[in-house]
């Protein structure tokens, strides 16, 4: 009505509303994209809200919808929006929107803003409410929690159920007594009162109402109390396991978290772990390492040198974390500086502040400088540095090396940011100075490693694992070195600087970009865009429509973006279509795996091309084994040039595949897949992901410790297997099992001979007492064949005879399908561990689920029962907190059950000498006090702080772990002993007191005083020689529950004169604390009843 925006309750937003949201506001609705404030009209969002990712995302204006005008008037609006029904799925949206003219336009999740978000470095956004409320995908997305039922608490309920049959056996017992009781009685006794009208019950009614009346005098045998104790027990442990300072992550301020509270104890009976492989047991600090051009293959020794001093622990990072800052150089340089004394001593004073500093500089994700510091190859920087100036002189013919580089900064999805937006990952520290060149971080380096003398010349440094890379191109020396010019200066610390520049690169003061910082979705796209920064292709801008690079000459290209086909699982690429601003060529820069893309690349290339050319694809394959063959994560570059023709006519199917409402992904994806064919290929990559600290040892001690690990990855079987090896998940001595099989015969003949040839190896009477070690590797395609109904069983068979299995190239919906096989089949507990959105499957499907809450967001994390930051505190979580968690649960139900066993019986042995009436030789406010008051918290007491082994003992011996497993601790036969030791210790404590006041004239409740006073000192000393560890605080509960015992019976002794008539408990303790009697029984009763013990 106002024709303006005015300010509204959330909960006043509907469907079809105009909604505008300003900088840093949360998102109210889900709204279509139409305007933004940017020219370009581009939103940034933040989605930590929805899946914990700080990144920014971009979202894109409506194309072809709305003119990005100032003032944008929503009633200029003439259109009908027409959307999915709404869904709880965060990645997918479809929907389209019919113009005037009936002409339709696509649109998806780029242009969709979802609730909850949080809008960044936009003034503002204008959107059109397509869902509302309760209908929001993030409002669809908060189902009830998942709720698991931990393997103790279903053995406890079968057990609960044994003391319902206990409960009526012997109400039925006591019915039966009551009736016969009464029918051998020669008349009727003056105690039993008839009605009103003189009637009196007949024994077997008598018996029918004395069964409940049992039922309500013994039903403290049902342990209700335990499901509470069980649960304040619990909330301590998860305590105690959050505080643990051994599970605190200092470089991410982050600490264990328990998301579900009822499966502790599940975690110390753990027989199965499946875990990722990329963040879970590696950092997911994607590293530059080498790359091949051409079939050129450059090793980047240079950079090789940075990464080898990383390794030193100490050294590296108070190396790299403690840079001054230092002015900007132009080209690329090389410094060495030496210090003063002085400096160096205080170098060496400031070295615990390394990992503060470590801190501020992670404050972006994917940013520390192991990351975006990349050291160029020399020889690679002469190769780009005459492709420029051959393309610079007029000709403006495309050299492919510069390809590969511009493929680098413009094939992905980095939203370019400036430093003043940048979303934080760790926000505790301020921002330090950062330095601005990849080179200036290898001064010190090289003057520590004492290698400066040997930069540019041949370097003979023995690689950590065998290479198969040729060792030409990695020891050769570069006979094209242009000349060094060497100056020496002193920099404002006093500090001596050497260095080297490289003659072929302009001093253009523009290339200063230090205000500029990459978001990105990945590890690996970070690496790769400040790797194409290294050699001076940096990425300036990136909008809906456009992408900007800045080449190593400071000439600035501004790339016109047609389209993004994004990468999913089933193609395992993402592509790019610009128009090149020199030739004005459609172009499609595609990345990917490398066994996707070489199946997509033309006939070896023409015939005019020479053989050497023809022989690239080879060559490159050859060097992508390599790399993997070292661990390297590997993607391949292609580009292809699109025909106008092509392009047009591929421009109509993608339109009208993203129109579609119905089949739209896979419309969307044929249009994709009918693009990327007959590629050129340019280049591979070759990335480092380290693996996180202690994670060799971590699993050597699960292995010990009877769990067996299998590992899922997506990666290739020979980057798999190297990481395996180095994790020593796969052992040298290991018999490993290859299972790559392209049709099913061949994959159930493998499997027989394998099994057959195992089999045989445990039949032999020379290994009795040896186990074979047997490592499995088995691809993705193999492992669709293997859980098939029909093979199912002998991969499980085969599988469980494995120390290790390693399934490679696997999906995500594989992944969960091996848990739930090997959970169901086995009867194992299971245990998923992954730190990305792709390992959420995994994670619900087993009985406990822990995320990692790495770099790749927080969807794993919110998915998952446990959280932690690295794979290392699995080993204290399991072989600690998670068999402590188990035993002291495990004893104290256990006692529980016994502790009302052996009072309840009291009860139930006297109802013997009273003609099964359903009377109480105690006061019935005694009874209730017992229970709730008197040995109530001992129990519980026991069940948080005891420690039957020490830690430092638990991690080091892990077989210890071992005796949760299986049947464990708590398992029927214990139950049923303790049940045992219940009935002897209730005979012991009520028929010696009987036998002792025989023939004397005590009442009933001067008999029943002793027998609670025993049952209480009997109950409590059991746990006494129960407990392994005591403490001040032991001591005080327990002596504290006698003296509490004894005062509130004395002062209701004391008190009570007619407060429960006509059976009044008055001075009763009182009396019989006078009889020497008294004390006698209670010493001689309890060590009788505890001698078992």
């Amino acid at each position: 009505k106002e024709k303006q925006f005015m300010e509204r309750r959330w909960k006043d937003v509907r469907v079809g509303d105009f909604v505008k949201v300003v900088c840093n506001e949360i998102v109210p609705a889900d709204l279509l994209l139409l305007h933004t404030s940017d020219p370009n009209g581009v939103c940034l969002i933040e989605t930590s809200n929805l899946d914990g990712e700080t990144n920014l995302k971009q979202r894109r204006v409506m194309s072809g919808l709305c003119i990005n005008d100032p003032e944008f008037e929503p009633e200029s609006l003439n259109s009908v929006v027409v959307c999915e029904k709404p869904n709880n799925n965060l990645n997918h949206f479809k929907c389209y929107v019919e113009k005037p003219d009936k002409e339709k336009l696509g649109a998806g999740i780029e242009s969709l803003l979802l609730r909850g978000c949080t809008v960044r470095n936009t003034d503002h956004a204008v959107g059109f409410v397509v869902y509302a409320g309760h209908e929001t995908k993030s409002m669809l997305n908060n189902s009830s929690p998942r709720y698991k039922r931990s393997k103790l608490e279903r053995n406890l309920n079968i057990d609960v159920i044994f003391c319902f049959i206990l409960l009526f056996a012997m109400c039925l017992i006591g019915a039966l007594g009551h009736f016969l009781w009464l029918q051998a009685l020669p008349g009727v006794p003056p105690y039993l009162v008839p009605d009103s009208n003189g009637h009196l019950d007949s024994a077997s009614l008598s018996g029918f109402y004395m069964f409940f009346t049992m039922i309500i005098l013994l039903q403290v045998l049902i342990p209700i109390s335990l499901y509470v104790s069980i649960e304040l027990v619990k909330i301590c442990q998860i305590f105690f396991i959050t505080n643990d300072v051994d599970l605190y992550d200092e470089e991410t301020d982050s600490r264990m978290q328990c998301k579900a509270l009822n499966i502790t104890e599940d975690l110390g009976q753990i027989e199965y772990i499946f875990s990722d492989k990329t963040g879970t047991l590696t950092e997911n600090k994607m590293v530059f390492c080498r790359c091949s051009i051409m079939g050129t293959e450059y090793p980047h020794k240079e950079n090789a040198i940075r990464l080898a001093v990383l390794e030193e622990p100490e050294l590296g990072e108070e190396v790299i974390f403690n840079q001054q800052p230092q002015p900007l150089k132009t080209g690329w340089s090389l410094d060495t500086e030496e210090t003063n004394p002085e400096h160096k001593q205080h170098r060496h004073g400031s070295r615990h502040k390394s990992k503060v500093t470590r801190n501020a500089q992670r404050d972006v994700a994917f940013s520390s400088p192991l990351e975006t510091e990349v050291i160029p190859d020399r020889k690679l920087l002469q190769q780009i540095s005459r492709a420029e100036s051959s393309s610079s002189g007029g000709s403006r013919k495309i050299d492919p090396y510069l390809d590969f580089f511009l493929a680098l900064a413009i094939c992905n999805t980095v939203v370019v940011s400036m430093a003043t937006a940048r979303r934080q990952r760790v926000s505790r520290f301020s921002r330090s100075s950062q330095t601005n060149n990849p080179l200036d971080a290898l001064p010190n380096l090289v003057k520590r490693s004492g290698f400066l003398r040997h930069i540019f010349t041949s370097w003979q440094r023995k690689p950590k694992r065998n290479r198969t890379i040729s060792e030409d191109s990695v020891m050769e020396e570069d006979h094209f070195n242009p000349p060094v010019n060497m100056e020496r200066s002193g920099d404002i610390n006093g500090l001596q600087t050497c260095s080297l520049h490289t003659p072929s690169q302009c001093d253009n003061p523009a290339t200063n970009s230090d205000n500029r910082s990459y978001e990105a979705e990945s590890p690996d796209e970070a690496a790769l865009v400040y790797t194409a920064k290294a050699y001076g292709f940096t990425l300036l801008a990136r909008t809906s429509d456009s992408v900007t690079v800045r080449l190593p000459s400071g000439e600035d290209l501004v790339f016109e973006v047609l389209d993004t086909l994004t990468f999913d699982s089933i193609r395992k690429r993402m592509s790019v279509l610009v128009r090149h601003p020199i030739t004005k060529e459609y172009v499609l820069y595609t990345k990917g795996a490398d066994y996707t893309i070489m199946e997509l690349l033309g006939t070896p290339y023409a015939e005019h091309l020479s053989r050497n050319q023809r022989n690239i694809a080879a060559a490159t394959q050859y060097h992508l084994n390599c790399y993997a063959k070292e661990g390297l994560r590997t993607l391949c570059f292609t580009k292809k040039v699109v025909s106008d023709k092509m392009y047009e006519s591929w421009s109509v199917n993608r339109q009208r595949a993203l129109a579609a409402i119905d089949n739209r992904e896979e419309l969307v994806m044929d249009t994709a897949v009918q693009l990327e064919t007959d590629l050129s290929l340019l280049g591979a990559t070759g990335i480092e992901d380290r693996l996180q600290e202690s994670v060799p040892d971590t699993i050597v001690a699960l292995r010990e410790a009877g769990i067996q690990v299998w590992v899922l990855t997506g990666d290739k079987p020979e980057t798999a297997v190297n990481i395996g090896y180095a994790c020593r998940l796969l052992e040298e001595e290991d018999l490993v099992i290859n299972m790559s099989c392209k049709n099913k015969l061949t994959c159930m003949s493998i499997l027989d001979c394998t099994l057959e040839e195992v089999r045989r190896y445990s039949a032999d009477p020379h290994n009795v007492d040896t186990t074979q070690d047997i490592s499995l590797v088995i691809d993705g395609r193999t492992l669709t064949m293997a859980l098939s109904s029909d093979l199912q069983d002998r991969f499980v068979d085969l599988a469980k005879r494995c120390r290790s299995v390693l399934c490679c190239r696997v999906t995500p919906l594989q992944k969960s399908r091996v848990v739930k096989v090997v959970r169901e089949k086995l009867k194992v507990m299971t245990l998923a561990v992954g730190d990305g959105a792709n390992d959420v499957n995994m994670i619900q499907a087993a009985d406990i689920g822990i995320g990692i809450s790495g770099q790749e967001g927080m969807q794993a994390v919110m998915a998952s029962d446990f959280a932690i930051s690295r794979f290392k505190h699995l080993k204290k979580l399991l072989l600690v907190h998670g068999r402590w968690c188990y035993t002291r649960l495990a004893n104290m139900i256990i006692y529980f059950f016994y502790k009302n066993v052996a009072y309840v019986n009291l009860l139930f042995w006297y109802q013997f000498f009273c003609g099964f009436s359903g009377t109480a030789m105690i006061d019935y406010w005694l009874l209730i006090f017992f229970n709730l008051f008197f040995t109530s918290v001992p129990p519980i007491m026991f069940g948080i702080m005891d420690k039957d082994v020490s830690a430092e003992m638990l991690l080091g011996v892990p077989e210890l772990y071992r005796t949760g497993q299986g049947a464990g601790e708590y398992n029927f036969s214990t139950f049923w002993i303790s049940m045992l030791d219940a009935f002897y210790q209730s005979l012991m404590c009520f028929f010696i007191p009987y036998l002792a006041y025989q023939d004397s004239d005590i009442d009933v409740f001067s008999f029943g005083m002793p027998l609670n006073t025993i049952s209480l000192f009997t109950i409590l000393l059991h746990l006494s020689i129960e407990i392994k560890a005591w403490t001040v605080i032991h001591w005080v509960i327990m002596l504290g529950s006698v003296a509490l015992y004894f005062v509130v019976t004395l002062a209701y002794s004391g008190s009570c004169v007619t407060c429960n008539p006509p059976s009044n408990p008055y001075w009763i303790l009182q009396s019989q604390m006078a009889d020497p009697m008294f004390y006698l029984i209670c010493i001689i009763t309890t060590v009788v009843a505890l001698l078992p013990r």
